[in-house]
């Protein structure tokens, strides 16, 4: 009988999660490696098949890697999401999404068929069990700390999970992938959004919703006090903070301030109008700290390149809260998460529901 710890690795092919398997293996874990493919036809039901993905020219760091096709659930879960959210007016977060909906899920069911003990990846976050509570935390390189995209993990997620990144910097990290042998030292990193090419979403939204396009082009450009000063090709082609690309001269800086999803209408003003001391977040997942009854001090992000800021955490009804700043965000925009810090520590986060621009008040 092996007395190895078993654990699951989500492998992308990408230098950071090669990285981690072979840590693992160093520290003493029995490793499997898995590929979720999300791009590939979909099947009519997930099936665990044998892969013949290397990440190091090591034999010592040779692992079996298994490959789960997802790509039915991804289209469902994460591409229609992001359409729905476009279409509804909101900024989108799909690799949020797809943390939960699809590489966590896809991760534990591996680890039941195989008889797993945990799964890991190769995100820059950290975890703990203090007090009784498996807890999250921020990764230790600042500039590449992804705990933000990980605010929809529960507390039995994280009981069952290895960061093994979360104490390295990526300079670290890139040293340490030389060592292993790692077929992706040198591999560059991608910041794209994986099914949309090139980072282009208007091209990926014209040609993903034939017809959208036509529908929705003509609508109104509206300044702050309801004047049409222009017309534009269509709301889904616009977010929140938005400067260039409005084709209308108003003589100072402007920007896109609401998107009127309902009247295919665009507000736009100025810098300041995009200011917002207060936000609305649903679908509450609290990691750090049982659900609130009463309000909480934190710092919070409304994005994941965001500086974290003070807030007031106030419970409201139907599992939401109210988030106010005693100095104004910009350019907070619906669809994104807010996530909640103490310190290192992730408390929880929400999706952003509705926003009250300083102007508004």
């Amino acid at each position: 009988m092996n007395s190895q710890p078993h654990v699951i690795v989500g492998l992308s092919g990408g230098v950071d999660s090669s990285v981690a398997a072979c840590l693992l293996s160093r520290q003493g874990y029995r490793v499997t490696g898995l590929n979720i493919r999300v791009l590939d036809e979909p099947e009519h039901e997930p099936v665990l098949t044998h892969s013949v993905l290397r990440v190091s020219d090591l034999p010592e760091y040779s692992f079996p890697v298994f490959t789960l096709n997802l790509s039915g659930k991804f289209r469902r879960e994460v591409i229609g999401y992001f359409h729905d959210a476009y279409l509804s007016g909101r900024t989108p977060n799909p690799c949020m999404v797809c943390n939960k909906t699809v590489k966590w899920s896809g991760l534990f069911e591996a680890m039941h068929l195989l008889g797993a003990d945990f799964v890991a990846t190769g995100h820059y976050a950290r975890t703990d069990f203090i007090d009784g509570r498996h807890r999250l935390y921020k990764g230790l390189d600042p500039q590449k700390d992804q705990s933000y995209f990980l605010w929809m993990l529960s507390r039995s997620d994280l009981a069952k999970t290895l960061f093994p990144l979360g104490g390295y910097t990526k300079p670290e990290v890139r040293v340490m992938a030389k060592e292993f042998g790692v077929l992706a030292a040198e591999k560059k990193e991608s910041q794209e959004i994986c099914f949309v090419p090139h980072d282009d979403y208007t091209s990926y939204l014209s040609g993903a919703m034939p017809g959208m396009e036509e529908r929705v082009a003509g609508g109104e450009i509206v300044d702050r006090a309801g004047n049409v000063i222009g017309h534009h090709r269509g709301y889904p082609f616009y977010t929140i903070g938005q400067r260039r690309g409005l084709g209308i001269a108003t003589g100072e800086p402007t920007y896109v301030t609401e998107i009127d999803a309902l009247n295919n209408r665009i507000r736009v003003g100025t810098r300041e109008d995009l200011e917002c001391r207060t936000l609305r977040a649903t679908g509450m997942n609290w990691i750090g700290i049982d659900k609130p009854a009463e309000p909480v001090e934190a710092s919070a992000r409304i994005r994941y390149r965001d500086r974290e800021s003070q807030c007031i955490v106030e419970p409201a009804e139907d599992d939401a809260v109210t988030v106010s700043f005693p100095k104004p965000k910009n350019a907070v925009a619906a669809g994104q998460a807010v996530v909640f810090y103490r310190g290192d520590e992730v408390l929880g986060g929400g999706t952003i529901s509705g926003v009250i621009n300083t102007q508004q008040t």
